[in-house]
């Protein structure tokens, strides 16, 4: 073998073993951003090899909407007992569960009657409770909403989206620990 095809499987073998070393590094990582409780370790074997944890801790869904969401990932090919999936559901629920609308701070009382007047004229409230989007993504969600008909000004739109944020956004990792 010569010397250059050797120094370049040695490079090859190099960098492979520092991208899987970077991907572990990631996983494991990822894998510690669900909090702890029943069904913790279960989630991270059975949903973070797919998934990053921020997607499953951004969703705010009741127990009939993490019913349903685990049915479906089910469905796609998740690998789950029925045994699993009830402690699944009920680890989501209980860790990922809704807001109450009513939680909303008296700082964002003109974007709750935006909300109000503007977006429960065609929605439940459910609905966007069950949402943990971020800024940029109620941004795009309202935005959307205003290209399907919804009647909001540039200055109501900031309002909405400020409202949105702080009510319905991401939780943020240090609440979700215990």
């Amino acid at each position: 073998m010569s010397k250059r095809k050797s120094k370049l499987i040695k490079l090859s073998l190099a960098l492979t073993a520092a991208v899987c070393g970077l991907m572990n590094a990631n996983t494991r990582a990822a894998r510690q951003d669900l909090p702890e409780g029943k069904g913790a370790e279960l989630a991270r074997d059975k949903c973070l090899n797919c998934h990053e944890a921020d997607l499953i801790v951004s969703q705010r869904l009741s127990r009939q909407g993490w019913t349903r969401e685990v049915e479906k990932m089910i469905r796609w090919g998740a690998v789950a007992s029925e045994a699993e999936k009830e402690v699944l559901i009920e680890y989501f629920a209980a860790n990922f569960k809704p807001r109450s609308a009513a939680s909303a701070t008296a700082g964002d009382a003109r974007g709750k009657q935006i909300f109000e007047e503007k977006c429960l004229l065609c929605h439940e409230a459910d609905l966007t409770e069950q949402q943990r989007l971020s800024r940029q993504g109620w941004t795009r969600e309202v935005e959307k909403m205003i290209r399907w008909g919804a009647v909001v000004s540039d200055a109501e739109k900031e309002q909405l989206v400020d409202y949105l944020f702080g009510n319905f956004g991401p939780r943020p990792l240090a609440a979700t620990r215990k």
